[in-house]
């Protein structure tokens, strides 16, 4: 039945040209509108790449330093001043049921000798930045004492976004930026170990048994081409 209709359809187009054409001919084309002005397209917001050599290989990040710019630029303090150079990844939170999903944190680990004053909290509100997978966020306990410790997540956790329809803390936590490169690396790290003793509170049982080395954290003086993250709409 299909068959027939198509069939039928093809010759009722067909025998419709004939008359097309000879309207066509008796009267003038109509001129073309001219083409709406081309729209430049919106600049991406400026963004600086750091890449953080680890004993199981680089984690390259594309840091937010227009949009989350008192984040970045302590992250970049610590990262200039050489104060995560052989520290560590030392954490690492696995979300019930679905272990490949959870956070893995690093950084000074609150050293007095190398902690710098806690900064101004940015909340995702603010930034307009989201803690999709890739996301890297700082740690902090109260808002404003985020400092040299930070954390990346592996899937979508947007339940550490800000809410303001929420009850007490809801300003969430502060996301600067997203991996380029080197997710596997995070998944391994996410992966290795925990010692069911070490930690405390809610941490215990969070702690990795062997620590994952930060050799060195640098920027990176010729960016590679990223695309944009789902962190920046």
């Amino acid at each position: 039945m299909t068959m027939h209709r198509l069939a039928l359809g093809a010759l009722l187009c067909l025998s419709a040209l004939p008359a097309v054409a000879q309207d066509s001919a008796a009267a003038p084309a109509p001129v073309p509108a001219a083409p709406p002005p081309a729209v430049a397209p919106a600049p991406r917001p400026a963004t600086v790449q750091v890449n953080i050599l680890t004993s199981e290989g680089p984690i390259l990040l594309e840091l937010e330093k227009e949009r989350a710019p008192i984040t970045t630029n302590n992250f970049l303090r610590y990262v200039d001043s050489k104060r995560f150079d052989n520290s560590t990844f030392y954490r690492a939170v696995a979300v019930p049921n679905a272990p490949e999903l959870g956070l893995v944190q690093g950084g000074i680990k609150f050293d007095p000798k190398k902690i710098f004053p806690g900064i101004a909290h940015e909340p995702t509100t603010k930034t307009g930045l989201k803690h999709v997978d890739g996301t890297i966020s700082m740690g902090r306990n109260a808002p404003g004492t985020a400092a040299g410790d930070f954390f990346i997540v592996v899937g979508d956790m947007t339940y550490m976004d800000a809410d303001p329809s929420a009850p007490g803390d809801n300003l969430g936590y502060a996301a600067f930026g997203h991996v380029v490169e080197g997710m596997e690396v995070v998944k391994k790290i996410l992966a290795a170990p925990r010692s069911p003793t070490l930690g405390e509170g809610v941490m215990k049982g969070q702690m990795l048994a062997a620590p994952i080395k930060i050799v060195s954290v640098r920027r990176v003086t010729t960016p590679k081409p990223a695309a944009p993250s789902a962190a920046q709409p």
